[in-house]
């Protein structure tokens, strides 16, 4: 397995799991930088995988609005050279997209057909590599994630806990529902997703992969510091549940992007896993750190 990206969360989580017929290689911008076609080109023909995964990604929600260049080299553009360079050398190819590409407008779970309408640049960055990926070849399958949290990696998980260090009072937004998802299910995931299509020659296309079930910013941020209670024996801050209206940030972010995990379940037999089981772990490790 040839995985783009080495340090995010889940290239960390692929790179250290446990898999007695699973052999990852993970580069780095330095291995290839997926911005250069060729570098890309270059890497898969050296490493020869049974299959890819690309991890890598532009994430800075807010700082995009601002590097839009830059998102859209790295996700559409990265995104395209690494399927393109896949196709060529007939290498099936698994690519995370995001819960981001949809609007929030919904009132229930998005499914994998539903219209996309990006409300900022990142989401609209990840959108196009989507399009740049289908449109190198069909041997590849596009997993869209949500709130993706591990104990390596800037995540909210990491966040609440500082903040939760150094105030007795915090506002987490309320209005905004998604789905948690720990780096390690998603890795798991791709893990299950290749195994499935290099038996089987089945299962291209865009499936919804995240954590269950749905919750706010603001039950996350309750179900975090219930871990470090339980870790620790340290009460929790006070968590005031805000609109999204009283945090402003400069890219819009949807109001519902819990996403629907029937497809993906039905296909490669694994239902959205329960976020609260991983929750704990990463906590704990975390705070060891």
């Amino acid at each position: 397995m040839l995985v783009f990206g080495h340090d995010g969360q889940v290239a960390h989580a692929l790179r250290t799991m446990a898999a007695p017929d699973l052999t990852v290689t993970a580069l780095g911008r330095a291995g290839a930088d997926i911005t250069d076609a060729d570098a890309v080109r270059r890497a898969v023909e050296a490493a020869r995988p049974d299959v890819a995964v690309n991890t890598a990604a532009y994430t800075a929600v807010d700082r995009a609005e601002t590097e839009a260049e830059q998102a859209f080299a790295v996700n559409r553009d990265g995104a395209g050279h690494i399927a393109a360079a896949c196709a060529a050398a007939g290498v099936p190819l698994i690519h995370y997209s995001t819960d981001y590409v949809f609007d929030g407008a919904k009132d229930g779970p998005w499914r994998e057909d539903d219209p996309i309408a990006p409300l900022g640049v990142y989401g609209a960055s990840k959108a196009a590599g989507e399009a740049a990926v289908r449109a190198a070849g069909p041997r590849h399958v596009i997993l869209r994630t949500a709130w993706v949290f591990g104990a390596h990696g800037n995540n909210f998980v990491r966040t609440m806990l500082r903040l939760g260090a150094e105030r007795e009072r915090l506002g987490i937004v309320a209005d905004q529902r998604g789905c948690p998802t720990a780096a390690a299910d998603l890795a798991s995931a791709a893990v299950a997703v290749a195994r499935h299509v290099l038996a089987t020659g089945e299962g291209w296309g865009t499936y919804h992969c995240c954590g269950a079930p749905p919750t706010t910013w603001h039950g996350f941020a309750e179900a975090i510091f219930e871990e470090r209670r339980r870790a620790t024996g340290l009460a929790p801050p006070r968590l005031d549940a805000i609109a999204t209206a009283d945090y402003p940030t400069p890219a819009r972010r949807p109001a519902n992007s819990v996403l629907d995990t029937a497809r993906f379940a039905a296909r490669f037999g694994l239902p959205a896993p329960a976020w609260r089981d991983a929750l704990g772990g990463v906590v704990r490790q975390l705070l060891a750190a």
